[in-house]
Formats: structure tokens, sequence, C-alpha cells
């Protein structure tokens, strides 16, 4: 199969590629949709484990993780992470098709743009930006 996600305006859209579009309408049907997504991996190897919906991911890193542990395999269990959010659609379709990109997306988390809301992420941590009345406003949060 190869799964591809597809990003509109009221969320993300799982289609499998390899399925004919419907000959009525020129769309594939999709196999899930979701606001945001999220991704299980393997941080030693890379090897993307499951993605989908952020809750049924965590459930299932949790799950698995626990039935690791219990079966002795600390090491494995403690090398699940899972990684969720309004992440482009470009670098999680890369992370579908390019065995071990999954850990180049984990080290950039934080540089990344919003995919929802189309702006990069501000480099200095107490910076925000916010648009209200659409002009571009910068508010700094409050240390104390």
């Amino acid at each position: 199969m190869d799964m591809q996600y597809q990003l509109k305006a009221d969320g993300y859209y799982l289609y499998d590629m390899n399925e004919k579009p419907s000959a009525i309408t020129g769309e594939r049907r999709f196999k899930l949709k979701t606001d945001t997504v999220a991704i299980a991996f393997d941080s030693y190897t890379g090897k993307v484990h499951e993605h989908g919906t952020p809750t049924r991911i965590h459930s299932w890193a949790i799950n698995t993780r626990r039935r690791l542990r219990a079966a002795g395999a600390l090491d494995i269990a403690n090398d699940i992470v899972v990684i969720s959010g309004p992440l482009p659609v470009e670098e999680i379709n890369k992370c579908l098709k390019t065995e071990g990109y999954v850990q180049t997306l984990f080290k950039r988390l934080g540089s990344l743009p919003n995919a929802r809301l189309g702006h990069q992420a501000p480099a200095d941590p107490l910076l925000r930006k916010k648009t209200v009345f659409g002009k571009t406003m910068n508010f700094f949060r409050k240390t104390t």
C-alpha cells in the first residue's frame, strides 16, 4: 500500500494511492480523517511503527511499552517515541516513504512550521507573534 496524507481545510486525510479514484467524483476514498497526526517510531532504528489519530497512537504506544517491559525488553520499550501535532504534510509523507526519515523530523520539530496555521515557529522562545485584526503583533511571554 502506498499511503499518503493530504491536508485539507478540515483536517488531514489518509489515502491509499494504489486505489483507483471514483469514476464519478474523481476522488479516492479516504482511510482516515483527523485533526492532527501522530507517528510512533523506534528512536534507535527510525522505523515507523504506527501513524494516525493521536489518541489511538498514544494508546498503542502505552500498551506496547507495557507488554515489552513485562517481557523484559526494557530497551526496546524505551525506544518507542510518539510525535504528534499539526505537522507539515510533506514531512509526514516523507516519514512514511523513507525509512529513518522520522529521526530527522524528530530533531527538527522545534523549527518546523505549524501546518494548520501556516507560519514558522519563532526563534526566540519568549517571542510569540499573533495576528490581531489583520496585523501581526509581537508578544513576549512573562518570565518569573
